[in-house]
């Protein structure tokens, strides 16, 4: 008979093989247990491509939204400069003084050009010689119509130049022909426009000369009478208003400042990512941003910290600041030469200027949407009045 420490030697060895093949089988197991759900999910995927996708937020690094911090307002900031784009997409003209009204600058984008088969509102992002089309505004308020829009073109593309009234009566729109159904975004209810005729009966049909310049046929119209209502904002949830061919709200502002940043960002990459070695000494322009009143004397994109501001004087009508503005690439198309740029400043503005509109976290921002609260008038020289920041 065994000794009872020779008993307890062998249970012990007994006891220590029991437990190893239970961890063998426990990791078998598991092991099993993982293979099956990597072949159910990969089945899955192989039977439904939607499981492959992977969105861009997804992909792209998380973002958090960033949020003013600057409790500083600035006293010196003045009007610089002011722009009017009578025709969407088409070339800005520069003036001294304009009017402005809840839905914007006087005469900015009344007028647009249009596919006259889709009926839908075409811009520089699809056609970027646009940009290069000259509207001026040549006013005499002596006569009903106001004055008159003329249009010019590059003189290689040997286009008549057009004339159109620059404030319809009622009795020259009723001999126009009204679309109801125009589309500026597919996500968005259709506005109305009437067709422009030539002021002179004996000129060029606008329409006609447009067509040639762009390659197909297309309208021009003039903002019709349907008031254009707006979305709201993040932080204006209940905001009402409206607009006419813009492609959102009613006028842009942007501090000159801020294309100096975009420089000084931009000759960081040069080189990088298809930025052309031409941009070491070159300037992104300010008109590339399409704004209407450009400041200075803030500092570089001071009007992120704004909500609200008056121009000219404090009591002058309220101009609410509803959001910032997301970017496209049609700042890509240089307004000189009417070609798209392969990356600035989209790529650019995408190193430093995303994360700020709470929406659209990963678009870059330039600028800030304004919403006027009543009719005014400002001009070059106006005092800027900041009159309450962005809570943070």
């Amino acid at each position: 008979m065994s000794s009872t420490s020779e008993i307890a030697v062998r249970l012990k060895a007994n006891l220590a093989q029991i437990q190893a093949n239970m961890g063998f089988q426990t990791l078998l197991l598991a092991v099993t247990i993982s293979l099956g759900l990597w072949v159910f999910v990969q089945t899955r995927r192989k039977n439904d491509p939607k499981a492959n996708v992977i969105s861009n937020e997804e992909k792209a690094p998380k973002l958090e939204l960033r949020r003013t911090k600057n409790t500083h307002i600035p006293q010196n900031v003045r009007v610089s400069r002011l722009l009017v784009h009578p025709i969407k997409s088409c070339r800005g003209i520069s003036v001294d003084q304009v009017a402005y009204t809840p839905e914007g600058v006087e005469f900015d984008r009344l007028w647009a050009i249009i596919d006259s088969n889709k009926q839908a509102i075409i811009t520089a992002r699809e056609v970027p010689k646009l940009v290069l089309v000259s509207p001026q505004i040549e006013r005499d308020d002596s006569l009903p119509h106001l004055g008159q829009l003329i249009v010019t073109f590059p003189s290689s593309a040997e286009c008549d130049t057009v004339t159109v009234p620059l404030r319809p009566t009622e009795s020259i729109l009723r001999q126009w022909k009204i679309l109801p159904q125009i589309q500026i975004w597919p996500t968005h209810g259709p506005v109305d426009g009437y067709i422009c005729e030539s002021l002179d009966p004996e000129g060029p049909s606008p329409s006609e000369v447009l067509s040639k310049y762009i390659g197909r046929q297309v309208n021009l119209v003039y903002k019709g009478p349907r008031p254009r209502e707006i979305d709201p904002t993040t932080l204006f949830p209940k905001l009402q208003a409206t607009a006419k061919y813009q492609d959102m709200y009613p006028l842009l502002v942007l501090s000159e400042e801020s294309t100096s940043s975009v420089d000084e960002e931009l000759r960081k990459h040069v080189g990088t990512q298809g930025i052309d070695e031409s941009w070491k000494t070159g300037n992104v322009a300010i008109e590339r941003f399409r704004p209407n009143i450009i400041f200075s004397g803030g500092g570089p994109f001071a009007e992120d910290d704004w909500e609200q501001i008056t121009l000219g004087t404090e009591d002058a009508p309220t101009i609410t600041l509803v959001s910032k503005c997301t970017r496209c690439l049609l700042p890509n198309v240089s307004p000189e030469t009417g070609v798209r740029d392969a990356a600035v400043p989209y790529k650019v503005l995408m190193k430093f200027r995303t994360g700020l509109d709470p929406k659209h976290k990963f678009k870059p921002c330039v600028g800030c949407n304004g919403v006027p609260s009543g009719n005014g008038v400002v001009q070059i020289g106006d005092k800027v009045f900041i009159k309450r920041l962005l809570e943070d």
